[in-house]
């Protein structure tokens, strides 16, 4: 995280306003951004889904389970869980 001088950035009147509460002290401002969801920012979300359809595509072109959870590296359960989602 980037420290910036809050003389730099804020009016004069703001300034002296927070220094009312907090002199002298680092003070730590949040976003106002609302949380992304698991995956948005490193795509991971979009690959599971991705896979997943994958997966469902196969199984209905009759792929067996056990076939698919072979080539994924993931449980039998897991695959059911996919395919019957």
């Amino acid at each position: 995280m980037k420290y910036k001088k809050a003389s730099e950035i804020l009016p004069d009147e703001l300034l002296r306003e927070v220094q009312k509460y907090v002199e002298g002290e680092s003070l730590y401002i949040p976003k106002t951004n609302e949380r992304k969801k698991w995956g948005e920012g490193t795509g991971g979300r979009r690959f599971y889904l991705q896979r997943n359809e994958e997966i469902r595509s196969k199984f209905f072109r009759k792929v067996s389970i056990e076939a698919l959870a072979e080539e994924y590296s993931l449980s039998y359960e897991t695959i059911r869980k996919i395919v019957y989602k």
